[in-house]
């Protein structure tokens, strides 16, 4: 019976955000809790679970997760070694195994290793010998490495931004990790690194011009003598060496095709980098287009995104609402531990003055703000889009005049709405709403919409690149630097 092993190790970190993770920044599963985890959950390792199960002669074995409960600053030395040496022990004590599955992210980098996807799978190796069957799925922003592909017999990623196909996309790694041991496919892993990074509306797959090569590559992955294929355009906030776009592809055998086709979408999206650049407007002129409106509006705080790693304790757009005296009614998050515990202190209905926002990052200075508080919570919810259970710490609704702040004690991913309906807020009923993430899935909050702002505000995550001062980066890299040619080069990886 051939028995496979899954493991997973997944966060996004924003090497400009100044808090540095910590090992209790990740919600930690072994062995049957791991799968347990994932059965109920619209995930990777739950979709691949899914097609082990349809082989009765298959097992599968839980092993280690380390999931990030949400994206952050760089991890310590210290987390990412702790980590690590479970994840590895894992595979050490597994027993027997014919296959691995790993479901990893692509933009996870410590303060000492800025590849830890690609450290992970190099030391599993060093356990496991070259013969051992891998499957590995990634997010497209992920930063896609020759020493994952060198390590890694198949590779999957995501075909969707926003991500809709986390489910998808381990079942496809898991149908892979099956063909491998059946001996039905020999694959060839392409990988063409594009020096550019992008940011924006264009990114979105349904509707943008990135979702033309996505539709491309996987035409690829599904054609005769394809077996995987994707599109990484990286995710621009994690300041590694290898930080770039990359097309990837997979064939069964012979990359010729392969490298023709990953070419010329390559030397595409490269004539094409500008256009793919979010346009923004700035905080004054966002607040006074929303002010002056009639329906309702989406202001998008995108340099503060907690799913690209920011530290989400931005106040800059309430600020500005404050400044211009701004009478419509406002729905925004805000991290700041310290707020909510005044706001416990007062209880439900209390009133105070209290300092909210830059808690963390000394980018936001503390507005003082007086308020009444609406609710108190624990934090804890299930996410709206796949089911996964988050925790944003403590949580306070405080009411300041129009505004309508939810202040967490830790941050949380905000491309739904998670946070907003479980603390009894409805964003539809509201004028405005702060939305910091790049690219929400539009049915969840742009829709209906009069307006919807890209905000040119301070962040960690700031669609504005130019200014969030790379120093690791391999350069030149666009937009960070512009006029330099370009001409694709394919780099091929063959195991077995």
């Amino acid at each position: 019976m051939p028995r496979i092993l899954i493991n997973e190790c997944k966060q996004e970190i924003s090497s400009f955000n100044p808090v540095i993770a910590q090992y209790d920044d990740f919600l930690i599963n072994r062995g049957d809790a791991l799968l347990d985890y994932h059965r109920p959950v619209h995930s990777e390792v739950g979709g691949a679970m899914v097609v082990f199960s349809t082989r009765t002669d298959y097992e599968i074995a839980g092993g280690f997760a380390a999931r990030g409960i949400t994206s952050t600053g760089t991890l310590s030395a210290e987390a990412f070694a702790r980590i690590a040496d479970e994840f590895l022990e894992a595979v050490r004590t597994a027993g027997p195994l014919d296959g691995i599955y790993f479901s990893l992210h692509g933009a996870l980098a410590s303060e000492d290793v800025d590849d830890c996807e690609g450290y992970l799978l190099e030391r599993t190796r060093e356990i496991v010998g070259e013969r051992m069957p891998i499957a590995v799925s990634l997010d497209l922003h992920g930063i896609l490495t020759d020493r994952m592909l060198r390590h890694a017999d198949v590779t999957t990623v995501f075909h969707t931004n926003p991500h809709t196909d986390f489910f998808e996309t381990g079942q496809r790694a898991a149908r892979l990790l099956i063909r491998l041991l059946d001996g039905g496919i020999k694959p060839v892993q392409i990988r063409i690194p594009i020096p550019a990074l992008v940011r924006g509306q264009e990114c979105i797959t349904a509707t943008g011009l990135f979702g033309n090569w996505v539709r491309e590559a996987v035409a690829f992955e599904n054609a005769q003598g394809g077996v995987s294929g994707g599109f990484f355009i990286g995710n621009p906030f994690t300041d590694v060496p290898d930080l770039a776009s990359n097309v990837f592809l997979a064939a069964d055998g012979d990359a010729t095709a392969a490298c023709e086709l990953g070419c010329r979408i390559a030397r595409e999206f490269w004539d094409a980098r500008a256009l793919i650049q979010q346009p923004l407007l700035s905080l004054e002129e966002s607040v006074r287009i929303a002010n002056s409106a009639t329906g309702r509006v989406v202001l998008v705080d995108a340099a503060d995104a907690t799913s690209s790693g920011a530290s989400g304790d931005s106040n800059a757009i309430l600020a500005e609402l404050i400044r211009q005296g701004c009478g419509r009614t406002a729905l925004v998050p805000i991290v700041d531990e310290p707020a909510v515990k005044a706001c416990f202190a007062a209880g439900i209905g209390g009133e105070l003055t209290v300092n909210v926002g830059g808690a963390l990052d000394p980018r936001f200075t503390p507005v003082t703000v007086t308020g009444r508080v609406r609710t108190l919570s624990d934090g804890h919810m299930r996410s709206e889009s796949h089911g996964e259970h988050w925790y944003a710490g403590l949580t306070a609704v405080l009411q300041v005049g129009p505004n309508t702040i939810i202040l967490t004690s830790r941050p949380v991913s905000l491309y739904d709405r998670t946070l907003f309906l479980v603390n009894g807020q409805d964003p539809a009923a509201f004028d405005m709403t702060v939305v910091k993430s790049p690219l929400c899935q539009p049915r969840f909050f742009n829709d209906g919409a009069e307006h919807v702002l890209n905000i040119d505000a301070p962040g960690s995550t700031s669609a504005n690149v130019k200014g969030l001062g790379h120093t690791v980066a391999r350069r030149p890299l666009y937009p960070l630097d512009d006029g330099f040619p370009y001409t694709p080069e394919p780099r091929i990886f063959r195991r077995g």
